[in-house]
């Protein structure tokens, strides 16, 4: 199995090189993955020593980033590296200055390995719910590199739990320790002999908060929605936003704000042409024109997490394609979740929708009546919405557990 893997991993490289030819993002990742050693050789400490964390993407480095912070706050000269795979992680987070350097990772072949690990002599390595790379895992084993994975969550139909599925146990055993978001997780790992784990809850919560307490102040958008009945939708894809320009056509009492996941030219016109109603673009907005809008498009990227505020209702888009979005980042305001029937990945969703403070749909009549209830009772609205803000809250500490028990500490200190 392992020579099938390693074929596997110089068949993808091909394709992702080949693909660039066409593709922005595959040429991003196949140019980016083939600079990174010299990159790392040119830029990081001679004598390493960094604490190497791993994010797949974006979400995940959002998922870690909790972590990062407080390793930097509490050990602020302790160098740390962070790697992502994706270049939709990358591009965004090239230039964070909350670690020592970014990078991409390498791409997992033997020799990669070898000479990324010498380079950056990680005394930690760390990644982030997922993201399993056979020949990093089994070296960082053999240099007995303490290594950990944090915020995972496991489906029992993983590769991991499958009677033929021995390969992708091994690398489970090479873990140092494994912080699960569930018990679920915990048992299915008790079921292959996986006994170093931890229920530590998701870090995702810390974010959030932390987030909400530092949301950024945003007038023109404040100004839009004084007085007004507004849903937030984010991060929506098509088959969202023809269901929401529908209602919101239909209800010229309520306001929108849409903040879609892509926001290139010909997707944001695509939109304009969905709704009939007085529209503007933040780019373009000012305090005039703004008072004369009824839908407002976000086409830029870092403000919807701070714009959730604003709203009485969010609307999370993925749900009708390959999953939902962060429900969090609007659920930690203190409002009622809605999102399509793409969800049960998502343990949050799950439970939340359990507790009566989040509801996927997966038609237009169950969205109309979801949001013509939150904007005619406002009893109801309220206390939905204090169930998803207290869901957030109760499922915080995710970071301190996990920092505490890596780092061997107390109140912050190395004992």
């Amino acid at each position: 199995m392992g020579i099938l893997y390693n074929i596997g991993i110089k068949s993808y490289q091909g394709l992702v090189k080949f693909a660039g030819l066409f593709n922005t993002k595959a040429r991003k990742l196949s140019e980016g993955e083939s600079a990174v050693l010299d990159l790392l050789k040119k830029n990081l400490h001679p004598d390493g020593n960094y604490i190497w964390i791993h994010a797949a993407s974006l979400g995940e480095f959002e998922q870690g980033r909790p972590l990062i912070e407080q390793i930097k706050a509490n050990q602020p000269k302790q160098r740390i590296l962070l790697t992502f795979f994706s270049p939709s992680g990358y591009e965004v987070r090239k230039n964070y200055d909350g670690v020592d350097f970014v990078s991409y990772l390498p791409f997992d072949h033997i020799s990669n390995v070898k000479a990324f690990l010498d380079i950056v002599k990680p005394s930690k390595a760390i990644f982030v719910k997922y993201e399993f790379w056979s020949n990093y895992l089994h070296e960082l084993q053999r240099r007995k590199i303490p290594t950990y994975i944090i915020s995972a969550i496991f489906r029992k139909e993983q590769n991991f739990f499958r009677k033929d599925g021995n390969f992708f146990r091994e690398m489970l055993h090479c873990f140092t320790h494994l912080y699960v978001q569930d018990e679920a997780s915990k048992e299915l790992l008790r079921g292959i002999s996986v006994w170093n784990v931890t229920i530590a809850g998701d870090t995702r919560f810390d974010r959030v908060i932390s987030i909400h307490r530092n949301a950024k102040e945003l007038p023109l958008v404040k100004q839009f929605t004084d007085g007004h009945h507004t849903l937030v939708v984010g991060s929506s894809w098509l088959p969202d936003e023809q269901l929401i320009t529908q209602y919101i056509n239909a209800h010229t009492e309520q306001r929108l704000i849409i903040a879609p996941h892509e926001i290139h030219e010909e997707h944001i016109q695509q939109i304009e042409s969905l709704l009939t109603r007085r529209t503007l673009r933040l780019s373009q907005a000012n305090e005039n024109n703004i008072q004369e809008a009824e839908c407002l498009i976000i086409d830029s990227i870092g403000l919807l997490s701070s714009i959730y505020r604003y709203g009485k209702v969010a609307y999370i888009g993925g749900g009708f394609g390959a999953g939902i979005h962060n429900i969090l980042e609007a659920a930690v305001y203190g409002m009622p979740v809605i999102f399509g029937p793409k969800y049960g990945k998502f343990r949050e969703a799950r439970n939340m929708i359990a507790q009566e403070c989040a509801f996927s749909i997966t038609n237009y009549n169950e969205l109309e009546s979801l949001l013509d209830t939150f904007a005619t009772q406002p009893q109801q609205l309220a206390a939905t919405g204090e169930k998803a803000g207290q869901f957030v809250v109760k499922n915080a500490g995710a970071t301190d557990l996990i920092y505490d028990d890596i780092f061997d500490t107390l109140f912050g200190k190395k004992l």
